[in-house]
């Protein structure tokens, strides 16, 4: 069983810095980067303050709808949503959530529902008949309605561009990834905007350097073999997703190719699809566990009755430096 020590050496601080952030105390000064790592390695390890496991016990119980059919197709499973009790458990002694992922047209009985992408006004209408408690993530409000969590997917783009450009002189910038789309639902199609207009921005673009197809393993591969027998790999190339990451690297290594030497790769992690294979690669990440923390705060506190403003939060993303470029 793990312990607070553990939680403390995987994240890299003190075993007392551990205790007083899991045990929410307001009182401790950390950066959002510090509480957040120490809270994934709390999630990761599945440790539990002994505090928090007996309020549990008497714990009011509360069902969150997740709304994510714009960000996932509903064939593939959201990973995310059977690894969130640890979590929820470090933020909050007063409920006992569960999230139960739902299917536009098919009303649930939730409390309230996180909704993730840009939603059509037919959905929006289906999602406020659910629950009147709502919060987007990502999405387009400009009502203030609702409340909202906002990634600045723009900035990392950007970072990770002057990254590869500026500091380590690559001279050319590409992409794998996939595309997405049915109805009103289309995934994969803003990164890939983001990317060219930046490229372009600095006239850096080259259309023979990106490579799309779907998202998945097996175009991954299919796009990168393709792209390297013809020479049209530039020497730094953003893969779109985790899942045609997995092909993509499966196809340089079986052609030989040597990362970062012959090729740098740079992986683009949004909500984490997949459990990473490359834990020291270098990536573009939102933090995950941050958004689905300020999500879940907000959405408690409009059904707690706390709070009638709507709040909108902005959350970074993140550049590991790794060693695949």
């Amino acid at each position: 069983m793990a312990t607070v020590k553990d939680v403390a050496r995987i994240a890299q601080v003190s075993a007392a810095a551990v205790s007083r952030v899991l045990n929410r105390d307001d009182n401790i000064s950390v950066t959002s980067e510090v509480r957040m790592r120490i809270i994934k390695a709390a999630h990761d390890l599945g440790y539990i303050p002994p505090k928090q496991r007996k309020a549990m016990k008497t714990s009011k119980k509360l069902t969150i709808g997740v709304a994510d059919w714009q960000i996932i197709r509903q064939t593939h499973a959201n990973m995310r949503l059977s690894s969130l009790d640890c979590l929820v458990q470090m933020m909050t002694s007063e409920y006992d959530i569960t999230f139960k992922r739902l299917l536009f047209g098919h009303i649930e009985n939730v409390d309230g529902v996180i909704a993730f992408g840009v939603f059509t006004e037919e959905e929006k209408a289906f999602l406020r008949s659910v629950s009147y408690h709502i919060v987007f993530i990502n999405s387009d409000q400009h009502n203030y309605e609702y409340d909202q969590v906002q990634v600045d997917f723009d900035r990392g783009l950007r970072q990770i561009t002057e990254y590869l450009l500026d500091s380590k002189r690559y001279k050319g910038v590409g992409y794998i990834g996939g595309l997405y789309e049915s109805g009103n639902i289309r995934i994969g199609y803003h990164r890939l905007d983001g990317l060219k207009s930046i490229l372009k921005e600095r006239d850096c673009y080259e259309p023979d350097f990106f490579h799309v197809g779907e998202i998945s393993r097996e175009s991954g591969y299919e796009l990168a073999k393709k792209a390297a027998l013809s020479g049209s790999l530039a020497e730094a190339m953003l893969l779109g997703s985790d899942e045609v990451a997995e092909g993509a690297l499966e196809a340089f290594r079986e052609l030989g190719l040597r990362v970062p030497k012959d090729v740098a790769v740079v992986i683009y992690q949004d909500i984490e699809t997949l459990h990473t294979k490359w834990p020291t690669g270098t990536c573009v990440e939102m933090f995950p566990d941050y958004v689905w923390q300020n999500a879940i705060e907000l959405l408690l506190d409009r059904i707690g009755g706390k709070r009638m403003q709507a709040v909108t939060v902005t959350v970074p993303t993140h550049i590991k430096i790794g060693d695949t470029a």
